[in-house]
């Protein structure tokens, strides 16, 4: 459940009560009207309504100026002994479309904080893949941000977002450029050691790669979707976009560019598979436009990008057929 409040002029006190017997929800009260003409209307929604609910009150309030809306947390209902069906409806959890694009979009920002964290956890992945720091590299995986960046793009794809979709790429490539960058001046100042298994694993992809790519996309999104965000700690070290990344400026700065190229062709299996996989789990999930114009936009964006990204994770297979005739 979550408490969703409107703060909007009192004349549509009504309007809202109307919203609220419609979907059948019994908790609602009613703050004091302040100076302005305003007041605060709560109500209590159960998950499955959430989404409805909110449509509703945009649809009603969208040309009101000065009208918020606001989902807040409820940590517990204590109404009575939980029953059998209150188990299986824990699973059902899940955000709304406006939840989840204030979540995702956070992932998007090109910002201090994410150019600082680029920086910071490629200099950790680079020690650790030359040093053969297993440690050190799972930390840089856990601190990259390198994951949201991707995730807003599918989200963006999803809905036919294109000024989100514009700062998801921008924030994407900026940081994997910067993270190349970065990794190809160390190559260059501390030459590679082929003994690095680190490294080495970085080289070679193959089908249980890709396997692994799609599910860890895949979880991402239903992590966020039901609220779970703190799983995506275990996404972002199972989808390891930055040391793939930084292998592969070392290995240039080290003058291995058939290594390189190994390293390359596993981090764009995992770009194109976390697109794709997180994009199909947002669909199945009902994640869509309010409005009907903007629905046609998002179906003719989704057939595009889903199509763009199948095609090209089946190149990517390909290659990998191609460098790993042995793999099947």
């Amino acid at each position: 459940m979550r408490i969703v409040e409107i703060i909007t002029d009192s004349k549509h006190e009504k309007a809202l009560d109307g919203i609220a017997i419609h979907f059948e929800v019994s908790d609602v009260w009613l703050g004091s009207k302040r100076e302005d003409g305003r007041r605060s209307f709560r109500m209590l929604v159960e998950d499955e309504k959430r989404q409805a609910v909110v449509d509703a009150l945009q649809s009603l309030l969208a040309a009101e100026e000065h009208t918020r809306i606001i989902i807040l947390p409820v940590d517990a209902v204590i109404t009575r002994k939980p029953t059998a069906d209150d188990a299986d409806e824990k699973g059902s959890v899940s955000a709304t479309r406006e939840e989840l694009y204030c979540e995702i979009e956070k992932g998007a920002r090109l910002d201090a904080t994410f150019v600082q964290l680029t920086v910071l956890s490629t200099i950790v992945a680079s020690i650790g893949l030359v040093a053969d720091n297993l440690a050190a590299i799972i930390g840089a995986m856990v601190i990259a941000p390198l994951l949201g960046p991707n995730l807003a793009l599918a989200f963006a794809a999803s809905l036919g977002d294109r000024a989100l979709m514009g700062s998801a790429l921008k924030t994407n490539f900026t940081g994997v450029a910067l993270a190349f960058l970065l990794a190809l001046l160390i190559g260059m100042i501390w030459p590679v050691s082929l003994d690095s298994q680190e490294i080495l694993s970085r080289t070679s992809v193959g089908l249980d790669d890709v396997a692994l790519a799609l599910a860890s996309g895949a979880a991402a999104v239903i992590s966020l979707t039901t609220g779970l965000s703190s799983t995506l700690v275990g996404v972002m070290v199972a989808v390891a976009l930055l040391p793939p990344t930084a292998t592969v400026g070392l290995l240039l700065g080290s003058g291995q560019p058939g290594l390189a190229a190994g390293a390359a062709l596993m981090l764009a299996v995992n770009v194109i598979c976390v697109l794709l996989s997180a994009m199909l789990v947002l669909l199945t999930r009902g994640v869509r436009p309010r409005t009907w114009y903007e629905r046609a936009q998002a179906k003719q964006s989704t057939a595009f990008y889903l199509s763009l990204w199948a095609g090209l994770l089946i190149l990517l297979i390909v290659m990998i057929l191609v460098r790993n005739p042995v793999v099947i």
